[in-house]
This record gives structure tokens, sequence and C-alpha cells, in this order.
């Protein structure tokens, strides 16, 4: 009776042994890029790692994310420079967190990429052929407390000059309600951040015309209003061809657009060892990434994934001008040199 009480002993811490893992929460947005890079991470991360198990949450927005990590609620989580910048100096959605700047510095990056273009979708019947056209119309530009409807409104303002819920109305919702809000007709635009083709617009083409909004064909963006523009971070001119969703898509000229860069972050109490496992499991396996779209490659790479950082290399660390530049000129060959930046954000970057 011993033996075999001894024996069921060493069977049940044995096989709790065997199954322990270290569990992670992560915060994703539910938008076509970041859910999909963010999910591939996960996924490659615990294929590689049987210890590591990453719970994935996609609901709410990445502000109350950032918020979370800020306070050890969540580990890995959904940001970008300029929602960073924002929570740094304590304004637009987090004007009433008195602490905001404070948080900020609980947070860091570990690597960036391209969410996409702006897409400011119409249907082709609407009779909305310019962005001047959405005056008076109900419209998605984001939901209300993230960075996407900040940088939606002041795109909109910049090109028109009309303001937010005086000139239009933002209607207040989530990705997934504004998107079968607009293929119900319930909305007259849809603004996603994507890269091309999206699925979201992909199926809306397949039985309906579609166009897409934007600037002039012949806009300065090195006009005084685009910079300022353009002075929050992780964001930059782009276009995208007038026929990347087929017939259905009615412009005829490429659309003049913005560009954002987004990335994955955590917070400082993760551990360092921890997260270098995981990056490091990431990059090395970054064709299995690749291969889930065919946008992957270009928008996340080892090329880019330091793009739009290095505003924060300069104003967190005190870093010059030059020295930035020279992490900036760097190219990611191997992962020796990942190591060694990924180490420098973690160390200075906001």
């Amino acid at each position: 009776k011993k033996n075999f009480l001894i024996a069921v002993t060493c069977l049940v811490m044995c096989g709790a042994s065997a199954q322990a893992k270290d569990f992670y929460k992560m915060s994703s947005i539910n938008s076509p890029t970041p859910f999909a890079i963010n999910t591939t991470f996960a996924k490659i991360v615990q294929k590689y790692n049987k210890g590591v198990e990453i719970q994935i949450n996609s609901t709410g927005a990445a502000p109350r994310h950032a918020l979370d990590a800020a306070n050890g609620k969540t580990d890995l989580f959904f940001a970008a420079p300029s929602l960073m910048m924002l929570m740094s100096k304590g304004k637009a959605m987090f004007a009433k967190v008195k602490n905001a700047p404070k948080l900020a510095n609980n947070l860091r990056t570990i690597f960036h990429y391209r969410i996409g273009t702006y897409n400011f979708g119409v249907y082709g019947n609407s009779g909305i052929k310019t962005l001047h056209d959405i005056k008076g119309k109900r419209v998605f530009i984001g939901p209300p407390v993230g960075v996407q409807k900040v940088v939606s409104s002041g795109f909109i303002k910049a090109v028109t000059g009309l303001q937010m819920n005086k000139d239009y109305t933002a209607v207040k919702l989530g990705f997934g309600p504004a998107m079968q809000a607009f293929q119900d007709r319930q909305i007259d635009m849809m603004v996603t951040a994507s890269n091309h083709p999206e699925s979201f617009f992909s199926q809306v083409a397949l039985t309906n015309t579609v166009r897409f909004l934007g600037a002039a064909d012949d806009v300065d963006w090195n006009s005084p209003k685009w910079k300022k523009n353009f002075r929050i971070p992780g964001r930059t001119p782009a276009e995208f061809a007038p026929d990347v969703y087929g017939k259905n898509q009615l412009n005829t000229k490429p659309v003049k657009t913005i560009a954002a860069w987004v990335g994955l972050y955590t917070r400082t109490a993760m551990s360092e060892d921890i997260v270098y496992k995981m990056t490091k499991t990431f990059w090395k396996n970054i064709d299995q990434m690749h291969a889930v779209a065919a946008w992957a490659k270009s928008a996340i790479n080892k090329d880019l994934i330091f793009r739009e950082a290095n505003c924060f290399l300069i104003r967190s660390a005190d870093l010059s001008p030059h020295k930035t530049a020279q992490l900036s000129e760097t190219i990611v060959a191997d992962w020796d040199i990942i190591e060694s930046r990924t180490k420098i954000l973690n160390k200075h970057a906001v």
C-alpha cells in the first residue's frame, strides 16, 4: 500500500511538473493586421517554448490596453508611437488620466510594424466622391477612445477643413459593430487601417462597388498643415493602387492617404529574459509570420522593426540625433544586431 501511494504521488507530481506553464496575457485590437501579427507571435512563441502560454484578449481599445499594462494587468499589448506620445504627455484620450505620464514610464517597445494605410471607404452609389462630401453624414473613423479616431479626424480636417461632430457625426462604435453597420448601410463611410488587400473591403467589393477617399492628387505633403499633421510620430504619407479591390473599386488614380506604424509593447516589470526569449523565437521563425498573408513580408521585417521608434530614443534617453541615426542606419541582418537594438529600446524607449 505504501509503495502504491508513493507511485501515485510521483505520478501526480511528475505530471504537474510536466504540465506546468508560465502564463502571459496579451491584449490586441480586433483589426486585421495587428490581430494577425499578435496571434501569430503567440503561436510561434508557444510552438518553440513549451513552458509558455499566451492568453489573447482581443476586446477593448488600445488606450485601455496600455493603461492595463502600465498597471500590471496585462503583459503584452498592441500600441503605437502616437499612442505612447499622447500617453506620455497626458493628452487626447489620456487627458483625464492624471497619472498617465507617470504610467507611460512603465511601458516599453518590443518592435514596430506597418499597420497599413488609412482607408476611407464608401459605397460607389452613395453619392460621396470626395471627403468634402461627408459633411452632414454619419461615419466611422475609429473607436471612441482609440488613436485611429484622432488620426482620421486630423486627416479629414487637413484635407477638407471639416471638424468632427460639428460638420459630420463620428459614430461611437467598436470595429466589429462598425463593420456590420457599414454593411447594413447604417453609416456612410468606414475607415480602417490595414494592409491591402484587407479582408473586410475585399468582402464588401465582392457584391458592391466601392470608392476610397483621400487627399488631392497634387497634395503637397511638405506644406505647413501637413507637417503639423505628421508631427505626431508613427504616420507617413502613402498611397495605394486604384484597382487593389478589382473591378468594383471605382477609383481611377492612386489613393493619396497616410500610413501608420504600430507595434508590440510590454511592461517594464516583465522579465527581460522572457521578453528576450519570446522576441528571439519570433524573429528566428519570421518566415512563418510572412506565410500568414501576402502583405506580411513588407509590413513586418527586420529592417523596419525600429521605424518611428527613434523619436522615443531621442526624447526618453536623451540620445543625440547622430547616435540615433547610427542606430537607424544599421541593417538588421542577424539576431545579434536585433538583440543589441532591442536591449537599447527596452532600456530607454517610452
